[in-house]
């Protein structure tokens, strides 16, 4: 009876079906580890980075996107070779070797050591969260359907939210007791415990029928296939100019941010506490939105609403911080963004990547959640510097702001129709080939 009342409640939460329960769970369990080892590590980063002198962080910066263009292609050449549950085992093992060698070296060394591999270590979680998650959703893009997707990703995305309360919880409460490079151990174990659970999930989904073929095929490509095939899509073109887009206005809340939190409040900690409590209130939103709304919204109104909503709530933030800037006006404007980025633009955002072939899922998403983000955080970090030196206020910044996020709304509504057309195409591609016609679906 109580079993019964439990699943009531859970149908409720996620429209699931009965052979879907393995992956969800699976794909909730993946994203609640990672994030929970990234979580781990990240208060640790930003740690360093406020210890270091502020003319050392634009190099910090700099170095982080060199490493990331070469970590790309070293990416993409590994990537071409490998099926997706050789390849993935084979990139967190890689970032466990990464964690451990910190490990070794945060316990060694001189002090003047110590500081070049904090830079060192800043600069390689910067690089690697971002393949962490991109790794993530790929495979999950990989795995689900488009109409899956819809209904599984929303509560999937809340493993990640609670990965990250836990992660950044554990370091709170452990680094004054047992030191960053232990907390830098512990992360590891827990990328460790991913490579086992990636041979659990279904290899895919055919209409309702889970199928096993005795080998998978290499996702193939060429190095540059990801870069150029994006120079060759105008859709893959426009996944890239979303995300930078997006990173560029959120450097721009980010800076406008610092300079309130640095007028209003006078001291270190009024500043830490005022932080840390914008992080509680982003992710407890965020997982509620998760799990009674994210999936429903795009059953009920699809990809359009979805993704449209973050740069809306971008428009009209900005707009009243032109307005009438305050740090309480910031805040709200904060949290409201930041969760509707993890809860609403990121589960929808994903499905734009559905309809790719399988190359594309991984070569081109690596580009975009890699490089796009950290190019899009230097675009708004030196234009936001350029416009403040030109003698430009936060009001007069926030206004530009407004028809910077108009644009990304109407490039969103773009890319929402064009996913429906490709997987339109590509469902009409599907009945043909079972009906023995070949019919090619339309070019991305």
């Amino acid at each position: 009876m109580e079993k019964t009342h439990l699943k009531k409640i859970f149908a409720k939460i996620v429209d699931v079906k009965p052979n879907e329960i393995r992956a969800l769970w699976l794909g909730f369990a993946f994203h609640f580890i990672i994030l929970t080892a990234y979580y781990i590590v990240r208060p640790i980063r930003d740690a360093i980075a406020a210890s270091n002198r502020l003319e050392t962080l634009p190099w910090m910066f700099t170095a982080t996107l060199v490493v990331m263009l070469i970590a790309n292609t070293v990416f993409a050449a590994i990537v071409a070779r490998m099926e997706r549950r050789k390849f993935i085992p084979f990139a967190y093992a890689f970032f466990i070797l990464i964690l451990l060698l910190f490990f070794v070296l945060m316990r060694s060394g001189s002090p003047v050591q110590q500081v070049w591999t904090g830079r060192a270590f800043y600069v390689w979680v910067s690089v690697f969260n971002l393949f962490n998650t991109a790794i993530f959703w790929a495979f999950m893009t990989d795995l689900f359907t488009v109409e899956q997707g819809k209904r599984l990703y929303g509560f999937i995305a809340v493993g990640g939210s609670l990965g990250a309360i836990v992660g950044a919880y554990i370091t709170k409460n452990l680094v004054r007791d047992i030191g960053p490079a232990n907390l830098v151990a512990i992360s590891a174990t827990m990328f460790a415990i991913v490579c086992f659970l990636v041979r659990f999930f279904p290899r895919s989904y055919t209409g309702h029928t889970e199928t096993a073929p005795a080998r998978e095929e290499k996702i193939g490509g060429t190095v540059w296939s990801g870069i150029t095939h994006i120079a060759r899509s105008p859709y893959l073109f426009g996944l890239a100019a979303a995300i930078m887009l997006y990173t560029t206005t959120s450097t721009w809340a980010y800076f406008q941010q610092s300079d309130l939190a640095r007028e209003a409040l006078k001291t270190p900690a009024d500043r830490t506490v005022f932080l840390s409590n914008l992080e509680i209130w982003v992710n407890t939103i965020t997982v509620v939105i998760q799990i009674f709304l994210t999936g429903r919204l795009l059953k009920w109104f699809g990809i359009a609403f979805t993704l449209t909503a973050l740069p809306v709530l971008s428009l009209l933030g900005f707009g009243a911080m032109a307005i009438a800037p305050s740090l309480a006006m910031l805040a709200f404007f904060q949290v409201t963004r930041r969760a509707g980025a993890y809860a609403l633009m990121r589960p929808s955002r994903e499905l734009l990547f559905t309809v790719l072939k399988r190359e594309d899922k991984y070569k081109v998403k690596s580009v975009t959640d890699t490089l796009g983000y950290r190019v899009g955080d230097q675009l708004g970090a030196w234009s936001y510097g350029g416009l403040h030196g030109l003698g430009l206020s936060l009001n007069a910044i926030s206004w530009i702001a407004v028809p910077v996020t108009a644009g990304w709304c109407a490039l969103s509504l773009w890319l929402a129709r064009k996913q429906r057309l490709l997987a339109d195409a590509q469902q009409k591609s599907n009945r043909s080939a079972e009906l023995g016609n070949v019919v090619e679906p339309e070019p991305a």
